[in-house]
């Protein structure tokens, strides 16, 4: 009879936690639900729809499992194009690659990783327009700017992203002939990154384009001293040599 007791009393115990649960989740899907037919009024035209606070709210409520499994499903097919775009990629099939990228930023357009790989690809296009029709040229300067336009917006998502910095440093030095612009980036890409041997090598080109020859020279002793690379090291030396037969001819 004990025994009966106490586990009629846990049953008892249960019902009142679950439906506490159910009452606090109802309570907040509410509050929710409010403030998102507040937001929906206030980013509408002349302060909203002729809906009220009220009907809206009602409405979310009503659709409110469609709209999560709409999100859910959207969230999911964004995946779907990523994944495909980078494995096109991995392919050297960048125009697919491209579109692929395309529509994943249309389901999540605050991945700034979905931005690098756009700038990634868009170069390699770019790269490609070598003069089959007549419109390549202007399509190669449209894949361009779509590539360093992706790097800035990776960046503009994330400050640190090293990877798009270093993408938009080589795009201004070796395409663009900004190697000024290549500086600033790749001067804050190695504050965070100063073992990259391969930024170092692009910094220098983009220092002896710029005509500054001492801060070339500079980099290149870096990189004769960090390395254990003999072939890289012997190559900062000779880079090394030559810049310092133009400085005292």
């Amino acid at each position: 009879m004990k025994q009966f007791k106490e586990i009629l009393l846990g049953v008892v115990v249960l019902c009142i936690i679950a439906w506490l649960i159910t009452f606090v989740y109802r309570h907040e899907a509410a509050k929710q639900n409010k403030e998102l037919a507040k937001r929906i009024m206030e980013l509408s035209p002349r302060g909203g729809p002729p809906e009220t606070i009220d009907g809206l709210r009602q409405a979310i409520a009503l659709y409110e499992d469609q709209i999560e499994r709409n999100v859910r499903e959207g969230a999911q097919t964004g995946v779907y194009w990523k994944i495909l775009g980078i494995r096109l990629a991995d392919r050297k099939m960048h125009n697919d690659a491209l579109e692929a990228f395309e529509k994943a930023i249309y389901f999540n357009g605050e991945d700034p990783t979905l931005f690098y790989l756009t700038g990634l690809s868009a170069g390699f296009v770019a790269k490609d327009k070598i003069g089959f029709s007549a419109n390549d040229e202007r399509e190669k300067a449209r894949y361009f700017t779509l590539s360093e336009n992706s790097y800035k917006r990776a960046l503009e998502l994330d400050v640190t992203y090293t990877k798009a910095m270093y993408g938009l440093a080589v795009l201004y030095v070796f395409e663009f002939g900004r190697p000024q612009d290549g500086i600033v980036q790749l001067e804050r890409y190695l504050q965070i990154q100063p073992s990259d041997v391969q930024a170092m090598f692009v910094l220098a080109r983009a220092y002896f384009d710029t005509e500054q020859y001492s801060q070339a020279v500079e980099v290149y002793d870096r990189i004769a001293a960090r390395t254990k690379n003999k072939e890289i090291k012997n190559r900062a030396l000779e880079n090394r040599e030559i810049i310092q037969g133009i400085i005292y001819g």
